[in-house]
């Protein structure tokens, strides 16, 4: 009888630490799943930014290098989760995090730098058109005075002649 207890308090301590264990692997999961999927909506929003900043005419070699090497931890971390490997992917997803932190702000700088980059040369290329446009203007205007005054001034100088006719 003794024995018979002691059995099934043991089957109890056992079960009741796979059922702790279970919990502690689930909030382990948990972790885990939100730490990544914290990284994907990071990555995403990242690409966002750097396609914006693209679309503006900035040079993102730059940033997308960081969003590379961010990918690569954000596979890591995918593949860590399912092999269960929840610690590794919960370090996955934080060195993907870090690799993209101020990532957004560097490509929204970029992008405002490369939109007053366009904006000048749209404003340089609009006064030197209407420089060009003055100047052919004012040239013709002043050649056509030339040659107005020297006709003039061959035709004073000719002699008629009478012919017969």
């Amino acid at each position: 009888m003794l024995r018979r207890v002691a059995i099934l308090l043991v089957l109890c301590v056992l079960v009741s630490s796979v059922m702790v264990f279970g919990a502690a692997a689930s909030e382990a999961e948990d972790a885990a799943v939100a730490a990544v999927g914290a990284a994907e909506a990071a990555v995403a929003e990242a690409f966002g930014a750097a396609l914006e900043a693209e679309t503006a005419g900035g040079n993102v070699s730059g940033l997308l290098d960081r969003l590379d090497v961010a990918a690569a931890y954000l596979a890591a971390a995918r593949m860590c989760l399912r092999s269960e490997d929840f610690e590794g992917a919960g370090g996955n997803a934080s060195r993907c995090g870090e690799v993209l932190e101020g990532l957004v702000d560097d490509a929204v700088a970029l992008r405002a730098s490369a939109v007053a980059a366009s904006d000048a040369r749209f404003w340089m290329a609009m006064g030197e058109s209407v420089v060009g446009v003055v100047v052919v203007v004012c040239g013709s205007f002043l050649s056509w005075r030339w040659f107005k005054k020297r006709h003039y001034a061959r035709v004073l100088t000719m002699k008629p002649e009478v012919a017969d006719a």
